[in-house]
């Protein structure tokens, strides 16, 4: 990919904003450009794309080029460009749940797997934060997710469920962690 891009940068760094580097950037240099992190804070997670590309870890995106084809091989996109940035201090169920209530208010509820999956999903990640999940909501929201991605008219679906795919292979014992305490409780 030559050219430049312009990435927001936004989330846990020291000077948010619009930064056009040269596509193929590595990450470290853009967020070096915004500041890095905040004194005391490790990088935890970058969705690099916009809320609807899949979350990558911070083992895998520091070394990772901001190009077309370095983000598909990581596992991820480049899409809007709208880098969100995520330290130590985050909650992924939290992330994600405002990810899923998103979609599921844009829905326009035309398609039935967008309309009645967006809704599942939200509610599925609300009862793990609100500490009423239980085990077998992880693999409804896998069930779900794969039977939204690619069966929409537009791509609010896809959009829908790629990060729920993306945070749960990547933070799965976080969820899985909300839950047991949930239980406990």
């Amino acid at each position: 990919s030559g050219g430049s891009k312009i990435f927001s940068v936004s989330g846990h760094v020291q000077r948010p904003g619009n930064y056009e580097v040269t596509l193929g950037t590595p990450f470290r240099e853009l967020l070096e450009l915004a500041g890095g992190l905040f004194p005391g804070r490790v990088l935890k997670a970058v969705i690099p794309g916009g809320s609807s590309m899949p979350v990558m870890p911070a083992s895998a995106i520091m070394d990772c080029n901001m190009d077309y084809d370095a983000l598909k091989q990581a596992g991820s996109m480049i899409g809007s460009g709208g880098v969100i940035v995520m330290d130590d201090t985050t909650c992924m169920v939290e992330v994600l749940e405002r990810i899923a209530q998103f979609y599921y208010v844009e829905s326009c509820g035309q398609c039935t797997p967008c309309r009645e999956g967006t809704g599942w999903l939200y509610r599925c990640l609300r009862r793990i934060r609100t500490g009423q999940g239980r085990a077998k909501d992880l693999e409804l929201m896998e069930s779900i997710a794969g039977r939204i991605e690619g069966r929409t008219i537009c791509a609010l679906g896809d959009a829908a469920a790629w990060p729920v795919q993306s945070f749960l292979r990547h933070f799965r014992s976080e969820f899985e962690n909300m839950i047991k305490a949930g239980d406990a409780a």
